[in-house]
């Protein structure tokens, strides 16, 4: 239970950190369309690196989210070759509750 409360405290500040430099980068290209000049460029500069510091947070949220993902499914195939009748058993049973599911309707 911790784990998930701690899971969830990264995910919100992980959102809330891309939301932040998101309305930084929208915050600074505004100025940027009023200023002129060296003003602008720097502006835009600065825009420009808030957003590429944007992307490489989602790009390393995704790779992270891609290794879970991976470990998830070697936890499950280890788990189904260590335990071929439990897993058929879980299978039938999950198969089952989805046919009485779909046929209730």
């Amino acid at each position: 239970m911790a784990t998930r409360k701690r899971v969830q405290k990264t995910e919100d500040d992980f959102i809330e950190s891309v939301k932040t430099s998101l309305d930084d980068a929208e915050k600074l290209l505004r100025e940027a369309a009023e200023a002129t000049g060296d003003k602008a460029e720097e502006l835009r500069e600065n825009a420009l690196r808030s957003l590429r510091r944007t992307r490489d947070s989602l790009h390393d949220a995704q790779d992270a989210l891609v290794e879970k993902g991976r470990q998830a499914a070697r936890a499950t195939d280890e788990y189904v070759h260590d335990n071929p009748w439990q897993a058929i058993g879980l299978a039938g049973v999950a198969g089952l509750l989805l046919g009485v599911l779909i046929t209730r309707r």
